[in-house]
């Protein structure tokens, strides 16, 4: 090989150039090194962190210097060796910062990698490794630009490229090591001319073949990316405008901002508004939150009573909003809506605070919670002239639905007196997070608990101040659980988050401390809400519960009824989480007939305590 394509060897890797000509025993320890620091980067992606930063920054610095000694053909190469460099340093000296800004740093590595590999194949050379280096240059640069998108992700899945790419290099030298101890002495043969051309044309044809074939692979492989970043972000829900609160918003919580029609599928028997209104979030600071109404199609004269529905978990996104979704106002999101309807009755719904509207979002967070679906209810009676709302009220709710439907009910009294809250049902409540926490953590780890927990600890960090993210978290893991809060869980996107949870090693790396220990553990219990409200209860779960284990709903009833609360409870065989809200579902009557009974102020049992 002609002396002066060494150099656009030594471009590919650092680390190979500095090692060619070592002595067989220091490759077998380089080896057994790189083999080991692969190893541990691959099995453990999210706790070695510092160490796959070390090994980027390092690694680029090396890169930079060994093009630079090389003696690079031009100014762009020189550019590019000096960009390895600068951002090597970087990494290195910041490394206690660049934790976080790893993501995007390996993104900026790799589209400087990719524009150096552009310039080359604008060089000497085959048209196959031109055409390759092309490839492989448009490829490191489309990666690099979706990895600013996905940046839990990239973090993950390039410490493990990082990691395979170690280890398959480290094998390699090690291999070197061994075979140059063992090699035997080779025996001189006569040197045969017309042999040699011939395989060294068979080899260059079958090289150029081989890289014709891994550019369409590469071209696939960054048109396929694209491709599905596409998708995701066409499944991603779009806030519009309706949602940007004007400069100046009507004084005091509970006043109406804006309505619009709903955007979504209709009930057969109502019709849909969403509303923009003023609300307190959970410290009492204003603040502003979104909500659909829906009103019967021929409401009977007079004022209607209101049932004031609590969603359960959607996200803690602001794009997670269930009035931004398509079948929210229908019976497979809200129990019994079409018969509430036909019975004139109002279905008032809240996002909460932070979803649709700007602003934090109280997750599992009771007072922001309840004020939300109170000044849903408030600003609703400034919707239509031809529309009086009755002071009856009965709140509903599911799973942290049911934890906001709890508080709702606990604080209406003082915070909205105007409302007359008869009773509250609730399917599979939250009662207790503090005890949720408890049990969950208690179990094996998995995906989507990793999830659900950014959902808790960022909105919880975000509204108490003593609540510091950084305490309950493993190091560097700040950006992975920030970006799990920025997908709702109907998004394709959740994917994402779920692949990343998957990513972490199976100790649970993402959260270093005890959940329900410190400032968070007190928030925790500060927003539990087990007491006795004062009027009927109705809570339903299903017996096979996978989100919130039924053990947690008999405990809630059996401190209910010690403490003389009047609730009714009924369990369901063979239903799920979401069953009982669901269409035929056989808690659905006994949730009509008890709230109508209600409304109408029919006796009815409402006392179950003694069944147990």
């Amino acid at each position: 090989m002609p002396a002066t394509r060494r150099p656009h060897l030594r471009r590919w890797n650092a680390l190979p150039a500095l090692v060619r000509n070592a002595p067989p025993r220091v490759l077998l320890l380089v080896g057994a090194i790189v083999v080991a620091l692969g190893v541990l980067i691959v099995s453990r992606p999210l706790t070695s962190l510092v160490l796959l930063g070390v090994y980027v920054g390092a690694s680029a610095v090396a890169m930079g210097v060994v093009e630079l000694v090389g003696r690079p053909a031009g100014w762009w190469q020189r550019a590019v060796s000096a960009a390895w460099i600068v951002a090597g340093l970087a990494v290195l000296v910041w490394l206690g910062r660049s934790l976080e800004l790893l993501p995007p740093v390996l993104a900026v590595l790799l589209v400087i990698g990719g524009l150096a590999s552009v310039g080359r194949a604008t060089g000497a050379g085959p048209a196959s490794a031109r055409i390759l280096a092309l490839a492989w240059g448009v490829a490191q640069i489309a990666f690099g630009l979706l990895s600013f998108t996905w940046p839990d992700v990239t973090v993950l899945v390039l410490a493990v490229v990082f990691g395979v790419r170690t280890v398959v290099f480290g094998l390699g030298v090690f291999w070197r090591g061994v075979v140059g101890i063992r090699r035997p002495r080779q025996r001189k043969e006569p040197f045969d001319a017309q042999r040699a051309v011939r395989r060294r044309v068979i080899r260059a044809r079958w090289a150029a073949a081989g890289r014709y074939a891994l550019s369409l692979v590469l071209v696939a492989t960054a048109a396929g990316g694209w491709w599905l970043n596409d998708w995701l972000d066409d499944g991603a829900p779009v806030v519009d405008a309706f949602y940007d609160p004007p400069a100046q918003v009507p004084s005091g919580h509970g006043r109406l901002i804006r309505s619009d029609a709903y955007l979504g599928r209709l009930p057969e028997n109502g019709d849909v508004s969403r509303i923009l209104y003023t609300t307190r979030d959970a410290l009492d600071r204003p603040a502003v939150a979104s909500a659909l109404v829906i009103v019967p199609k021929d409401p009977p004269a007079g004022p209607r009573p209101v049932i004031v529905w609590n969603h359960g978990t959607t996200g803690v996104a602001q794009g997670c909003a269930p009035s931004l979704r398509d079948a929210s106002a229908t019976k497979w999101s809200i129990p019994a809506l079409e018969q509430a309807l036909k019975a004139g009755w109002v279905v008032v719904a809240s996002d909460f605070s932070g979803q649709g509207a700007p602003g934090g979002y109280p997750y599992l967070i009771g007072e922001g919670e309840a004020r939300s679906s109170l000044d849903a209810v408030l600003a609703t009676a400034e919707l239509r002239t031809d529309l009086t709302l009755s002071p009856d009220t009965v709140v509903w709710g599911h799973s942290q639905g049911g934890h906001a439907a709890l508080w709702t009910t606990a604080i209406a009294k003082d915070y909205a007196p105007g409302l007359d809250v008869l009773g509250t049902a609730v399917v599979a409540p939250v009662a207790d997070p503090p005890a949720l926490a408890e049990e969950l953590l208690s179990g094996p780890p998995n995906a989507m608990l990793s999830v659900i927990t950014s959902w808790v600890l960022v909105p919880y960090s975000e509204t108490y101040p003593d609540v510091r993210l950084d305490d309950y978290i493993a190091e560097g893991s700040r950006s992975i659980v920030l970006e799990m809060t920025q997908r709702c869980s109907s998004e394709p996107g959740v994917v994402v988050s779920v692949l990343a949870a998957l990513g972490v090693s199976e100790d649970r790396p993402l959260y270093s401390a005890d959940l329900t220990d410190g400032a968070l553990g007190e928030r925790l219990a500060e927003n539990a809400m087990t007491a006795p409200l004062g009027t009927p209860m109705l809570v339903a779960w299903g017996a096979d519960d996978e989100v919130i284990p039924p053990k947690l709903q008999r405990d809630y009833v059996a401190k209910l009824c010690t403490e003389g609360q009047d609730v009714r409870w009924a369990t369901y065989a063979g239903y799920d989480h979401l069953r009982p809200i669901l269409p035929k579902s056989r808690f659905l009557p006994v949730l009509y007939d008890w709230t109508k009974k209600l409304i109408e102020r029919k006796d009815q049992v409402i006392d179950g305590c003694g069944l147990r």
